[in-house]
C-alpha cells in the first residue's frame, strides 16, 4: 500500500429516510459541541438536543430527505463517492472518503489505513470556508481519532480555499451556462451560523463586529472568520464573472431559532426580491461543494415555492460543483502540489 493517501471529508447523511435513522443521524450531528455549543454544560446541552430539537425536527427532516433521496441513496453520499472515484482515476495514491457523521465513518477509514502502514495523510475538507461547525469540527475529529488509532501518522490539511483563484474559476465555469440565461437577480445563499460564532472564532478579540467594515478590512482574524470568507468568495466570483453590482446580493440559510444568526436570511430575501420586481431569480450556494438536503430541498424545492408564492415567476438553482470536471481538476491540482512539494500548498 502507498505510504501516503488523501482523505476527502464531508458532512454525512442518515442511513435512510426512516425516522429512526434520521434521529440517529441528528443525534450525532447536533450532539457535536462545535455545532450546538450552548448551553456550555454538556448535560443541559444534551437535554436541549435530545429532549427538544430532535423530537421536533426528526419527522420533518425525514420527510425532507425523502423528497431528494435517490435510488442509490443519499445525494451527498452518492455524489461524494463519484468525486472520490473520479479523483482516484487522476492521481497515483489512494483517495479515501469519510463523513463526519454517519458512514463511511472517520474511525473506520483510519483503522483501514493504519492496517496498511500509512505514514502521511492529506485531509481535504469539502468546505471552502472555515467555520467552527463545519471545517474545524471535521478536521479536529480526524486528529482526535488518529491519536487513538494511528498516533504516528503524519496528518496535514488543506486550508479553507475560499479565495483560491482556481476554486473561484471552477465556480464561475460551472455557473456560466446559468449566468448566460436571462435572470433579474443572482442570490448567493450561504449556510448560516450564529453571529456569536464569529466573535468566538476571532482570536484577536478586537476585530470581528468591532471594526467598521470588519469583513472587508484586512485582518489576521479573517483566517477563522466565516463571514469574511464568504464575502471574499462572493466578491471574487462577481469580479471574475463580470456581474452587474445591482443584480446580485448575499444571504444566509438554514438557521435555528433561539439567537441571532447571520443575516439577511435567504427565505426573507425571496419575498423582498419578488416585491422589488425581480421576477427571475437565480440562486447559487457556494458554501456547499456537493448538493445535499440544504441545496436540493431547502433551496431548489422550498425556495422555488416561496419565491413564486411571493410573486416571482421563475426560479433557478445553480448546482454545486459536485463531481464536475472543473472540480475534479481543482482537487487533482491540490493533491499533486502536495505530492510535489511535500507539504500543503
Amino acid at each position: 500500500m502507498s505510504k501516503s493517501a488523501v482523505l476527502l471529508l464531508n458532512l454525512g447523511s442518515p442511513a435512510s429516510t426512516s425516522v429512526p435513522d434520521v434521529k440517529r443521524y441528528l443525534r450525532e450531528f447536533l450532539g457535536d459541541e462545535r455545532v450546538i455549543d450552548r448551553p456550555a454544560n454538556g448535560f443541559l446541552r444534551s437535554l436541549l438536543v435530545n429532549g427538544l430539537i430532535i423530537p421536533f425536527r426528526a419527522k420533518n427532516s425525514a420527510h425532507a430527505y425523502s423528497t431528494v433521496w435517490t435510488a442509490e441513496g443519499s445525494p451527498l453520499i452518492v455524489t461524494s463517492k463519484h468525486t472520490q472515484t473520479k479523483l482516484q482515476a487522476k492521481v497515483d495514491l489512494p483517495v479515501e472518503l469519510a463523513m463526519n457523521y454517519g458512514n463511511p465513518s472517520i474511525p473506520d477509514v483510519l483503522h483501514r489505513l493504519a492496517k496498511g502502514g500509512l505514514e502521511r495523510l492529506l485531509l481535504f475538507p469539502q468546505y471552502p470556508h472555515y467555520a467552527m461547525s463545519s471545517w474545524e469540527t471535521v478536521v479536529a475529529k480526524v486528529y482526535r481519532e488518529a491519536a487513538k488509532i494511528a498516533p504516528d501518522l503524519k496528518i496535514e490539511s488543506v486550508q479553507p480555499y475560499y479565495g483560491d483563484a482556481d476554486y473561484v474559476d471552477a465556480l464561475v465555469a460551472s455557473a456560466r451556462p446559468y449566468l448566460d440565461q436571462p435572470y433579474d437577480h443572482l442570490l448567493f445563499s450561504y449556510h448560516g451560523i450564529p453571529v456569536r460564532h464569529l466573535t468566538k472564532a476571532d482570536s484577536s478579540r478586537a476585530h470581528c463586529q468591532m471594526v467598521a467594515d470588519c469583513c472587508t478590512t484586512c485582518s489576521p482574524a479573517h483566517a477563522t472568520c466565516y463571514k469574511a470568507q464568504v464575502t471574499r468568495t462572493t466578491q471574487l466570483f462577481a469580479e471574475k464573472a463580470g456581474l452587474n453590482p445591482a443584480k446580485w446580493s448575499l444571504s444566509f440559510q438554514s438557521r435555528l431559532v433561539g439567537e441571532p444568526w447571520l443575516s439577511p436570511y435567504t427565505d426573507y430575501e425571496y419575498k423582498r426580491l419578488a416585491e422589488a420586481g425581480k421576477k427571475r431569480l437565480l440562486v447559487i450556494t457556494p458554501a456547499f461543494v456537493t448538493d445535499c438536503l440544504e441545496t436540493l430541498e431547502e433551496i431548489r424545492v422550498r425556495g422555488a415555492e416561496d419565491f413564486k408564492a411571493a410573486g416571482g415567476e421563475w426560479f433557478g438553482h445553480i448546482p454545486c460543483l459536485n463531481d464536475q470536471p472543473v472540480w475534479i481538476d481543482f482537487l487533482e491540482r491540490r493533491v499533486r502540489a502536495w505530492q510535489a512539494n511535500g507539504a500543503v500548498a
